[in-house]
Order: structure tokens, then sequence, then C-alpha cells
């Protein structure tokens, strides 16, 4: 019961009830000049002070998982796929080529594959997640095994 120290002249009722945490709406944005992007990622090598990819997808759904890059003709510049979870890929069916990135679950690099062509399987049993990324992008910032990347919301 909520005690009001104004007396009034309505009846006395019941307080609504309080709605669980998953219904409240959102309150508070955590930069409100730019609202987050919902399952879009900027990834950056910390080791190496470089950014892998600044529109990064994450597929963290059987289907989003099943379906990968398939269907698309290529990734541009800055583009990725981040998969969770998962240990393995094929690139059967791609039309491109892509460099895979195997990540643990502190997203430190375990293995990585450049300019992977299709019709080929890659995998690395002890991995959490993989990034895909289109071919050079290894390279072209230096990862490499040890390395500790930062997966962070797209503002």
């Amino acid at each position: 019961m909520i005690v009001s120290s104004m007396k009034s002249s309505e009846p006395e009722t019941n307080p609504p009830p309080v709605q669980s945490v998953a219904t409240l709406p959102v309150l508070v944005q955590p930069d409100p000049v730019q609202p987050v992007v919902e399952g879009r990622f900027v990834v950056t090598n910390l080791t190496r002070n470089t950014i892998l990819a600044d529109r990064l997808e994450k597929a963290d759904t059987a289907a989003k998982r099943n379906k990968g890059l398939l269907g698309r003709s290529g990734l541009e510049a800055g583009e990725g796929l981040w998969i969770v979870p998962c240990e393995s890929v094929h690139t059967f069916f791609m039309q491109f080529p892509i460099d895979l990135v195997y990540l643990d679950r502190n997203h430190r690099i375990l293995k990585v594959r450049g300019s992977v062509r299709p019709w080929r399987l890659s995998a690395c049993l002890v991995a959490h997640s993989i990034v895909e990324l289109p071919a050079g992008v290894i390279a072209a910032t230096q990862s490499q095994r040890g390395d500790q990347l930062d997966l962070s919301p797209t503002r």
C-alpha cells in the first residue's frame, strides 16, 4: 500500500501492478545521441589497434546461422557476419572467397583462415564463434592467433 502525506477526497485505490522487466519500456539509451543498432557490431582488434569490420551482423539464431552468407554476391569493405555459437563453416554454393576468424568465449583469436574459396570446409573444434569477413581483411589488419578482439554494438 502506498502512503501519501496529502489527503484526497477520492477513495483509496490499489496501485497498478508492477510490470516485469521484460515488458517495461526502455527509457534510457546508452548514448542519447546515437541509439544502438540492433544486431550490428564494430569489430576492433585491440592488440593491433585496427578495425576489422564496422557493420558486422550477428547470426545467433538457427535460421540466421544456417543461411549465413548464402545468397549474397559478396561482402563490402567493413561488412561481416559473426556466427554464434559456431565451430565450423562451409563455403558450398558461395560466390566469393571470405576470411575466417575463429574466437573463444572471450573474443581472443584461436585461428585465422584467409581467402577461403567457395566449396571449402573449415573448422576449429574449440572455437565458440566465427567472424566471416571480406577476403583480405586478415592480411590488411595483420590479425593473428592470440589477438584480442572487441565486438561492440554499432551506434
